[in-house]
This record gives C-alpha cells, structure tokens and sequence, in this order.
C-alpha cells in the first residue's frame, strides 16, 4: 500500500473509531453502576417506599441502557423453623422484577433468581433483600 492509499485508509476509519471511542464512555459508565439493594421485612415481600426509590433508581438506569442484562437475586434470612427460604427469596425476587417492568424495564431485559438462606451475624436485615445487578456488575 503506498502513502496516499494509507492515508486515506486512515482518514476513512477515523469516523469509525471515533464511533467506537464514543461507545466507550457509555460502557465505562455502565460497567460502573453499583448494585442496587432492596431490603424486605420478615417473611415478607411488601415493597416499602425506601425500596420503592432505589426500584425506581433501578429502572431509569436500565432505560437508559436498552438491551444492558438486568439481573434481580432474592436473598432470605435462615430461619430454622421456615423451611422454605428458597420459595420466599423467589417470590421477593418476582415483586422486584414486576416493580421493575411496571416502571418501563422491558421484561425480556430482566433475569431473575431466588438464591435462597443467607446468613448475616451483625446485621440480619442484610439476609432479607434483593439485589439488583444493572450490566456486567
């Protein structure tokens, strides 16, 4: 390839990596997003107003990035005498994700999984919640 034909190689591909390094910030930024948490009282899947916000929060991001994996984890404290944490870390997980698509997150966007008992010594709050991962976090 002689020197004219590089250089207008060149100047043809400058518009496709400066396409390129203009995605880049918006992936940066989406591979920053902090896990969203949405606690729930005992035995319980009533969304509070606090959960109600972070929800909220939740959902703007995602419209924001179409087509950006939403994925929603259920959490439940361990209780020896309820034996059926799974059924409730999945039912905390469903009301987040329908929270989710009534304010506008497609539902095909969302995946959703109750992950059953967790254990927090210090702070048993900590076991009933779900998590909300927006991207690749």
């Amino acid at each position: 390839m002689n020197r004219r034909s590089f250089g207008l190689a060149a100047l043809f591909a400058l518009p496709l990596v400066a396409a390129c390094s203009a995605t880049d910030p918006m992936g940066a930024q989406l591979a920053a997003q902090p896990v969203r948490v949405v606690f729930f009282e005992d035995d319980s899947i009533a969304v509070s107003e606090e959960a109600k916000a972070v929800i909220l929060d939740a959902a703007a991001v995602a419209r924001r990035y179409p087509g950006a994996p939403v994925r929603v984890l259920g959490f439940s404290a361990p209780d020896p005498n309820h034996a059926p944490t799974v059924n409730l870390s999945r039912a905390r997980a469903e009301r987040v994700v329908n929270e989710l698509v009534a304010a506008g997150v497609p539902r095909a966007q969302v995946t959703q999984q109750g992950r059953g008992a967790v254990a927090f010594d210090a702070v048993p709050v900590q076991s009933r919640r779900v998590e909300i991962h927006i991207g690749g976090n």
